[in-house]
C-alpha cells in the first residue's frame, strides 16, 4: 500500500483472489439454481415424455426418456371421448376469451369510478368491495346456483360469464384502481376544460395509458378461467358444454380402464395456449405488475 499526494493505492495479490471468489460464488449460485429449476421442472417434463410412452410403460420408469416413442396418447385422447378433444378447447376458449371481455370493461369502469369520480358513500362502497376479498367462492356458491338455476343458466355458460360483466372480480378491481391513481389528474383537469365528460375522459385518456395494468388483468383472467375446474363442474352437466378441465377429468374412471397416456398427452395440449399467452404478453405482464400502485 503506498500513499501518493493524498491517494492510497491498494496493490498486491489479494484483488485476483477477490475477483476468482466472486466468479466461483456466481457459478455455484447458477449452479443451484439451474438444480432448482430442474426439480421444479420435472413433473412436467416426465408427463411431457409419459404422453409419448406405450401405455404399459408410463408408471414403470421414472426416466425423461421413453424406450419407443408412440402418438398413441395423442390420437387416443383426442377422438377417445363421446366427442373429439377440439369441442373442449373451444368451450374453454369460448369462456376464458368472454370472461377477459367482461372483466376488463366491467372492472376497468368500477375501477375509473373509485379512483377518479366523487359520488355519496365512495369510500363505504370501496370498503365494502375490499371486505369481498377475503370472502370464499365457497360461500357465495349455493346462493348464486339457487338463483341460477330459477333463472334456467344450469348447464350453459352463463352462470361462468355473466358474473364477469358485472365487475364480480374485486381483486381486479382494487389493482386497476391503484394504478389509475398513479396517473396525473392534470390530465383530467386538461380534459375537462376542453369540455370532455367523464366517459370520454375514461376511453380517450385513461384506457389508453392503462395497457399494463389491462393486459395484466387480461392474462390473469384467462389463466384463472381457463385452469377453472369448480365452475364447470357444478353448472355443465353435458358433455357437449365441458371445458378442457373437466374433459380430461373424464379420462380417470374408477369404475373401469383409465386412460392415462391420453390424459397426459391431451393435459400437455392444455397447456399450451397459456404457454403461448405468457410468451406474447410478459412484457406488459412485467410493467403491469411493477407499476401497480406506484406513483410514476
Amino acid at each position: 500500500m503506498t500513499a501518493d499526494a493524498g491517494l492510497t493505492v491498494v496493490t498486491g495479490a489479494s484483488t485476483p483472489a477477490r475477483i476468482w471468489r466472486r466468479r466461483l460464488g456466481s457459478i455455484v449460485a447458477h449452479v443451484l439454481l439451474i438444480g432448482a429449476s430442474i426439480l421444479m421442472l420435472y413433473p412436467l417434463l416426465w408427463m411431457l415424455s409419459a404422453s409419448f410412452r406405450p401405455e404399459n410403460e408410463i408408471f414403470s420408469s421414472t426416466s425423461l426418456l421413453p424406450s419407443s416413442v408412440s402418438l398413441h396418447g395423442y390420437i387416443s385422447g383426442w377422438f377417445g371421448l363421446a366427442r373429439s378433444f377440439d369441442t373442449f378447447f373451444v368451450n374453454s376458449l369460448t369462456i376464458s376469451l368472454l370472461c377477459v371481455a367482461g372483466n376488463l370493461a366491467a372492472c376497468s369502469l368500477t375501477a375509473f369510478a373509485f379512483a377518479r369520480l366523487q359520488f355519496r358513500g365512495k369510500g363505504l362502497w370501496f370498503a365494502l368491495m375490499l371486505g369481498t376479498l377475503m370472502l370464499p367462492y365457497q360461500v357465495t356458491l349455493i346462493p348464486q346456483y339457487v338463483l341460477f338455476l330459477h333463472i334456467g343458466w344450469v348447464n350453459t355458460f352463463l352462470p361462468l360469464v355473466v358474473p364477469k360483466f358485472l365487475a364480480a372480480d374485486s381483486f381486479f378491481i382494487f389493482l386497476m384502481v391503484q394504478f389509475f391513481r398513479g396517473i396525473p389528474k392534470e390530465l383530467d383537469e386538461a380534459a375537462m376544460m376542453d369540455g370532455c365528460s367523464p366517459w370520454r375522459i375514461y376511453y380517450r385518456i385513461m384506457l389508453p395509458l392503462s395497457l399494463p395494468v389491462l393486459t395484466t388483468a387480461g392474462i390473469f383472467t384467462f389463466i384463472f378461467t381457463w385452469d377453472d375446474f369448480f365452475g364447470p363442474l357444478i353448472y355443465l352437466s353435458d358433455i357437449k358444454t365441458y371445458t378442457v378441465t373437466i374433459a380430461l377429468r373424464t379420462f380417470v374412471d374408477s369404475t373401469a380402464e383409465s386412460n392415462w397416456s391420453g390424459l397426459f398427452a391431451m393435459s400437455m395440449l392444455s397447456l399450451v395456449p397459456i404457454f403461448v399467452l405468457f410468451l406474447f404478453f410478459q412484457r406488459y405482464l412485467i410493467e403491469g405488475i411493477a407499476t401497480t400502485g406506484m406513483k410514476r
